[in-house]
């Protein structure tokens, strides 16, 4: 299993891509799809497994069972995270994904919280509505029934009154059911939520336990609904997304996958997921902040931007998709930029293994204690990974230029650099 966390060196994967010389844009394009449909495809299947996995939960609670949907919580994670380079660019993307990775959320809309370590949304209407524990809700001058907690109430609760903190919805509010608030601040350890959470009768803990599971079912089938929809949106000789993507001008499509590339390393991974915490010293952002799983999103969402340069992707059950790739495109026009590129890749993904490693080591230091204020060293682990995600998307915005894309302008979430 740890091997599969290891860098998969991006000179090897280019040396396997340059084998097929003189590739087209087309041709990339359409690699560039099969990919899509091949990480979204894992997604999936390992999305059904978290469900399956939550079905055991719900019907027979233990310990034994809640690790193991945390395990495959974590699984799930892996395929998703390579997918959200296609999110910045592809509008079929970017409007479903809120409902499946928005964050941070304020998790006092969904369950109990403890007072005293919750810090919602300021002027949160939803903040403490607590959706387990009541089966209405008074918001303005409507009632809402909650009675019956099924996956089309969550998606009309996902984003209640307006507010991107009512994430009512998704990964994060599995995430959330699973593992609890984290207590820890930046200290260690994770979410320490009790599987009695899920029994019924006299064995249940902070009440309403029927309908947490339901609540935690209701969740995880809107999940898997999703993620059937944006499979289908990538598969291939369908009337759907992918055709459409396919019979653009090739150029279109390219400028939509390297703006993805570069959004995704700078704006959002860069920015949004790592400078926000580290100069806030703030865990409220960290992206898995109730598991601790951090340091993974990181790292497979940079994984993620490789696959879409190199055309390949490993998929969960070992297997390895490879094509024509945007590699080959610059090596053919500018070997000396490719060159470059390859080996930005390779500081970019030994950063990140870094950080796994880190937070991953016997004495680990997770992410969220990586941001604490006057840890130098985990700050610099951080540093590290920022900088040499800033460095690669100048190198993506050279290889647009060189691929006749001008003025490529990533997404840097009014972030400084």
């Amino acid at each position: 299993m740890q091997a599969v966390f290891k860098v998969m060196l991006a000179t090897s994967v280019f040396m396997a891509a340059t084998a097929q010389a003189g590739v087209s844009k087309e041709q990339v394009v359409d690699q560039y799809a099969e990919v899509a449909h091949a990480v979204f495809s894992d997604a999936l299947m390992t999305a059904q497994v978290l469900r399956k996995q939550i079905d055991v939960l719900v019907q027979q609670p233990s310990e034994t069972a809640q690790q193991d949907a945390r395990a495959a919580w974590k699984a799930a994670r892996v395929p998703y995270q390579q997918s959200e380079v296609y999110r910045f660019g592809n509008p079929v993307v970017d409007d479903w994904e809120g409902q499946l990775n928005a964050w941070p959320l304020d998790e006092g809309l969904i369950d109990y919280v403890e007072p005293s370590h919750y810090h919602h949304e300021m002027g949160n209407a939803g903040a403490n509505a607590n959706i387990i524990a009541n089966t209405s809700l008074k918001l303005g001058g409507d009632t809402l029934d909650l009675t019956r907690l099924t996956p089309e109430l969550l998606a009309d609760l996902n984003e209640l009154a307006g507010s991107e903190a009512n994430v009512a919805t998704g990964y994060h509010a599995i995430e959330f059911l699973l593992w609890g608030q984290d207590l820890n601040g930046t200290g260690p350890g994770a979410g320490e939520r009790p599987y009695t959470d899920y029994v019924t009768g006299e064995g249940c803990t902070h009440g309403h336990c029927e309908r947490r599971g339901q609540y935690l079912q209701a969740v995880a089938d809107l999940l898997v609904k999703d993620l059937e929809y944006m499979q289908g949106q990538w598969a291939p000789d369908g009337d759907n997304y992918r055709a459409k993507l396919q019979q653009q001008d090739p150029q279109q499509a390219l400028t939509k996958a390297l703006f993805g590339m570069g959004s995704l390393a700078l704006g959002e991974l860069a920015g949004e997921r790592m400078k926000v915490a580290l100069e806030a010293n703030s865990t409220e952002d960290e992206h898995d902040c109730f598991s601790d799983n951090t340091h993974y999103s990181h790292y497979y969402n940079a994984q993620g931007i490789e696959n879409v340069y190199y055309g390949s992707y490993q998929r969960v059950d070992g297997t390895k998709v490879s094509g024509p790739a945007m590699a080959q495109l610059v090596a053919q026009q500018d070997p000396k930029l490719a060159k470059s590129v390859d080996r930005q890749f390779d500081r970019t993904m030994a950063n990140l293994q870094r950080m796994v490693d880190t937070a991953e080591a016997e004495s680990g230091m997770k992410f969220d204690q990586m941001i604490a204020e006057g840890n130098d060293k985990g700050a610099e682990i951080v540093h590290g990974a920022i900088d040499s995600l800033v460095a690669l998307t100048q190198d993506i915005e050279q290889v647009a230029t060189t691929l006749g894309v001008n003025n490529l302008a990533p997404d840097n979430a009014d972030h400084e650099f």
